[in-house]
């Protein structure tokens, strides 16, 4: 083996062999750390890879095999890929590891091997958490280390696991580096090595990823290029929900969504999230709309509600839950300039229900509605919903996934459904048959529901 000296930026994770004090790739200054590290002769190597016809490999080379759970599956895009390394962040505390946990269990549960590697816990501290959530007598392997060896080693033996879960990738150290856990030298050598192993041995692996203040995953962004497949776990921990948002897989959809309600057994996964945001709905309220949403590709039914009254403030309040306020702000401009209304002295909130935060376009519409609705303080039909882009002429036009949020509108019993009218005739006619009211701007939607 050989030894170098480089300098890793703490940024991005470029390599440089002097030190600078700007980052040449990500404009960063004083990031550049010192690292040295190991790397292996070539005269070393003992390993040669051969290359091999693509048409000769077998149909079932890297077939998923289950995860257990039938959501996850979907999540993954057909199950867990022999060899592939899966990247989960979020938040601390946000239950990550309960539903590593969870799924190591379901995996169990099929026949196959799986192992929970800890560098945050030690093993009393993971038998009292198996122990409240009722895993005990399971026959689940664990195993609390912060040696990346430890772990390679297992997966090079005889009886290795088919999965095995490591939380978290920060924690862990290799010999091969220097530097303390969570540095940039140690995660990136620890991660080559795991990678390397995994597909090497047909093993899966998933890494645990601690989450920066700005929401990142910690380390260099690299990470994130290196692993096949990285997964969001989001919630506020006000709230009893979680989602487990896929961003990145080379097996599947990359837009893919789960949803999780937190109880005392643990996570329990939501297989039909459709109407789960609108308990104890009161729909004789007015500054209420109802909401067809698109997460990934998984529509759900949510509530915008807001509410419109005289300010006794010199500036008028424009606050904003659950979507950016900057949308608010642009909606009440164009509701003052194309409606004609007297907006100019009133406090306007408005939220999403449930703890939800949405960002897609489609999310206009309802806004408007419920605006319109708490204004003139009537309220909208029982079954209505509504999701349309509104732009900066008052005109509503399609978003993403139109029939999909028809087809679930239809399948939940609402009606009319106010959506964004087409230009093609034929869909025209099609929207009316199945009970949709398609609106062209914000005219037509003010006299329709608010013109008395």
């Amino acid at each position: 083996m050989t030894s170098k000296t480089s300098y890793v930026c703490e940024y991005c994770g470029a390599r440089y062999s002097q030190w600078q004090g700007r980052c040449p790739r990500c404009q960063q200054w004083g990031t550049l750390q010192k690292s040295g590290f190991q790397e292996q002769d070539k005269k070393e190597k003992d390993r040669v890879n051969v290359p091999v016809v693509l048409d000769d490999l077998p149909d079932d080379y890297d077939r998923p095999i289950g995860s257990g759970s039938k959501s996850v599956d979907e999540l993954l895009g057909g199950g867990i890929v022999p060899g592939a390394t899966i990247l989960l962040g979020g938040e601390p505390g946000v239950g990550k590891s309960t539903f590593l946990l969870q799924l190591l269990l379901a995996f169990h549960s099929t026949g196959e091997d799986g192992l929970y590697v800890s560098g945050e816990e030690s093993l009393s501290q993971m038998k009292k958490r198996a122990t409240r959530l009722g895993y005990l007598n399971r026959g689940l392997l664990v195993l609390s280390t912060r040696q990346v060896e430890d772990i390679l080693e297992i997966i090079e033996s005889p009886d290795r696991p088919r999965l095995v879960i490591i939380d978290s990738i920060q924690t862990m150290v290799s010999a091969q580096a220097d530097g303390i856990a969570g540095s940039v030298a140690q995660i990136k050598a620890v991660s080559s090595l795991l990678l390397e192993y995994g597909k090497r041995n047909d093993v899966a692996l998933i890494l645990v990823g601690h989450v920066t203040k700005e929401g990142q995953i910690a380390g260099p962004k690299l990470l994130e290029h290196m692993v096949d497949t990285v997964l969001y776990m989001e919630g506020d921990k006000q709230v009893f929900y979680r989602m487990v948002r896929v961003v990145k897989n080379r097996f599947g959809p990359a837009d893919m969504v789960m949803v999780l309600q937190m109880n005392e057994q643990g996570l329990q996964i939501i297989h039909d999230p459709s109407t789960f945001f609108l308990e104890a709905r009161d729909p004789s309220l007015s500054g209420s709309a109802l909401l067809v949403a698109m997460e990934g590709q998984r529509p759900f039914v949510v509530e915008v509600q807001a509410l419109v009254s005289r300010s006794f403030f010199p500036m008028p309040r424009r606050t904003a839950l659950g979507f950016d306020n900057n949308r608010l702000h642009l909606l009440v401009a164009l509701l003052e300039k194309k409606l004609h209304l007297s907006l100019g002295d009133m406090d306007i909130y408005a939220k999403v229900g449930g703890g939800l935060k949405l960002q897609e376009p489609s999310l206009d519409l309802g806004i408007v509605a419920a605006v319109l609705s708490s204004y003139f303080d009537t309220t909208l039909p029982e079954k209505s919903v509504f999701w349309g882009e509104v732009d900066l002429s008052g005109q509503i036009r399609p978003v993403f996934g139109q029939d999909t949020r028809i087809k679930q509108a239809r399948q939940l019993g609402y009606a009319p459904i106010v959506c964004p009218l087409k230009a093609d005739s034929a869909k025209k006619s099609h929207q009316q048959t199945s009970g949709c009211l398609p609106l062209a701007n914000l005219f037509q939607l003010k006299k329709k529901f608010f013109s008395n």
